[in-house]
């Protein structure tokens, strides 16, 4: 089990199925999809994309990444609750790369307003047809904390779908009426004591047309859905035995390591590989264009070697030290910014009537590497006519897509197998690395190339969470913030990663990520303003763990406390008052944890206490 076999006359397909959005923008249903990327090998059914069954048990495909987080188990959950299996004997597969695993629910990060905010009929309707996008493209990616949202109903609907046709199936078999059979634990029961397992039922049921909307569970009746169950993970990685990208094994494989420019951006003018080339056990210098790679019996060796090329590097495209990067992303402050996402009353105004009573202040962050604990990797075989990859990716189908054309495949003749991934929270969605693995192998036919960074290439060669400079004017009175104008210089995440995908610049009018955790906090302010402004330095910047509310909820967080200083009040009460009629849901929260923490706002002189809150990603944090 874990790889995709070839259909045969012989074989079966059950359902042949994909979740897709209806004519009802975001009701799911079940209907036939040719581009069903799961194939039933010898002895295997495919119950739809999601639900696999072979003579071993149950296997519930989960496409998005595990990197740590738990998504996998938490998928598997979804289809498990309503196929009715038992938890021990779920096994979990990534699956390959394919439509029917389109993160719907990613598209929405992307729309200009507040997520806590009520949404009219007009946007609901805009950002459901938005969702169909990432379908349209393939877009199966693992990121911006979407993975249940987009899953939540459309696996539960599988696992329901799937039980239903196996009920059917046992119906048919012993002449009974679907709605007198139960089922539990794999296991279909009827009320005369005779049982099916879902083995055994799993090839009938391939001949049955799956329902289009099967009901679902009523919470009361879950038995893992909001219950702590096992991770289906935790004995592989606690042993030793899980399977990460850097773990591939393939036999007659040879090992490779690539070294590029230390300044971003800058071309490689020339280099002279006449020392590496004589070393033992290199096998083959590889011109990259804009780097160079060794494929050698190791991968130690591939990296000494790397050093033994001379290389003349060019300039970077952005100044060279850390004061002049940050002085040019300040600078964008001093030009207007883009249409600002929030702008409630009349700020200036209001800070005009303010006169000295007005709060500032700045705030500065720098960089930051990802820094994953597993190296950046990827394993691939060229034969001319095909390519295989084996890479821990947040986004298999793009990288799936850049790979074959880096080779000059289609994409058809691209195949990507997704082990777990040692830490990825951004990086991995990128596909450089993947794309330099199959460039190393195209220059070795027919041999396994396992492509893996040093550590040092790694920092040097991330896809940065950028460096941001924010400016902060405010007014507080007794009663509370009155006045918050923030304006945010930052690169722009979304505008670099649209022209690395896109192979040329794209103009962004508007950048949401630059100003989130910031412009969409649930604080009734009356005369509230939130801009972002484009900083245009061209270090290379990515997604980074929770990605633009990293720095803004730092930032607005931090303005909070300066405000509530500047007028003597509790800042867990200026909050709460701020919150409770904007919304409840983070007013509750809020509250929660102040009743965890024993806040009194009566802290003594040598104790020091804080209290922070962002909404991200749907979710009130505190």
């Amino acid at each position: 089990m874990g790889r995709l076999r070839t259909i045969t006359r012989r074989t079966f397909l059950i359902g042949s199925t994909a979740i897709v959005g209806g004519v009802a923008f975001g009701a799911y249903k079940l209907i036939k999809d040719p581009e069903n990327p799961l194939v039933a090998g010898e002895g295997e059914s495919v119950l739809n994309p999601y639900v696999l069954i072979d003579q071993s048990g149950v296997t519930i495909i989960t496409p998005r990444a595990e990197m740590g987080q738990g998504v996998q188990s938490t998928l598997a959950a979804l289809v498990a609750e309503e196929l009715d299996v038992a938890w021990q004997d779920v096994r979990i597969m990534h699956g390959p790369s394919g439509a029917a695993y389109a993160n719907r629910a990613v598209a929405g990060l992307g729309l200009p307003f507040a997520d806590y905010s009520e949404r009219s009929a007009v946007l609901e309707v805009f950002e459901r047809v938005l969702q169909e996008v990432p379908k349209t493209v393939a877009l199966q990616l693992t990121g911006g904390s979407s993975s249940m949202p987009d899953a939540y109903d459309k696996m539960r609907v599988a696992g329901a779908a799937a039980r239903q046709v196996l009920i059917a199936a046992a119906a048919m078999r012993w002449g009974l009426v679907a709605a007198d059979l139960t089922t539990a634990d794999g296991v279909v029961s009827a009320p005369d004591g005779q049982n099916a397992t879902y083995v055994e039922l799993a090839e009938a049921a391939a001949l049955l047309e799956p329902p289009q909307d099967p009901p679902l569970k009523a919470q009361s009746q879950w038995r893992y859905l909001g219950k702590s169950v096992p991770r289906l993970d935790s004995v592989a990685k606690s042993t030793g035995t899980a399977g990460y990208g850097i773990d591939t094994r393939l036999e007659g494989m040879l090992f490779g390591s690539v070294r590029m420019n230390p300044k971003l951006g800058g071309k490689m003018t020339s280099f002279n590989a006449s020392a590496a080339t004589g070393m033992a056990g290199v096998r083959k210098i590889v011109d990259l264009g804009t780097g160079v790679g060794v494929i050698a019996s190791n991968t130690w060796l591939a990296m000494q070697a790397l050093e033994a090329i001379d290389i003349v590097w060019g300039a970077a495209p952005y100044p060279p030290d850390t004061d002049g990067i940050m002085a040019k992303i300040a600078g964008a402050l001093d030009k207007r910014g883009n249409k600002a996402l929030r702008d409630d009353g009349d700020v200036d105004a209001a800070l005009e009537t303010a006169g000295s009573d007005v709060v500032s202040a700045e705030y500065r962050v720098p960089y930051l590497a990802h820094s994953t604990m597993e190296p950046m990797n990827a394993t691939a075989l060229y034969n001319g006519k095909s390519l295989k990859l084996w890479a821990g990716s947040q986004g298999p189908t793009l990288a799936r897509l850049k790979a074959a054309q880096a080779v000059g495949l289609s994409v058809g003749d691209v195949s990507i197998e997704v082990p777990y991934l040692g830490g990825g929270f951004g990086r991995r969605i990128e596909f450089d690395y993947v794309v330099q693995a199959a460039l190393m192998a195209k220059a070795m036919p027919n041999v396994p190339i396992k492509t893996t960074w040093s550590r040092e290439e790694d920092m040097r060669h991330d896809f940065y969470r950028p460096a941001a400079v924010a400016r902060f004017q405010g007014v507080v009175t007794a009663g509370g913030p009155q006045v918050i104008d923030a304006n945010i210089a930052v690169p722009s995440v979304v505008g670099q990663i649209v022209a690395r995908i896109a192979g040329f610049a794209a103009p962004m009018m508007l950048d949401r990520v630059m100003v989130e955790g910031a412009f969409d906090q649930p604080y009734g302010v009356p005369n509230y303003r939130v801009a972002g402004h484009t900083a245009d330095v061209a270090v290379p910047v990515g997604f980074w763990r929770s990605v633009g509310n990293s720095h803004n909820g730092f930032f607005h967080e931090s303005f909070m406390d300066e405000l509530a200083i500047a007028a003597g009040l509790d800042p867990l009460a200026m909050r709460l008052a701020l919150m409770k009629d904007e919304h409840l849901p983070s007013f509750k929260v809020l509250e929660r944890v102040g009743q965890m923490a024993g806040w009194t706002g009566k802290t003594s002189p040598d104790m020091g206490r804080g209290v922070a809150f962002t909404y991200a990603f749907g979710a009130p944090t505190a």
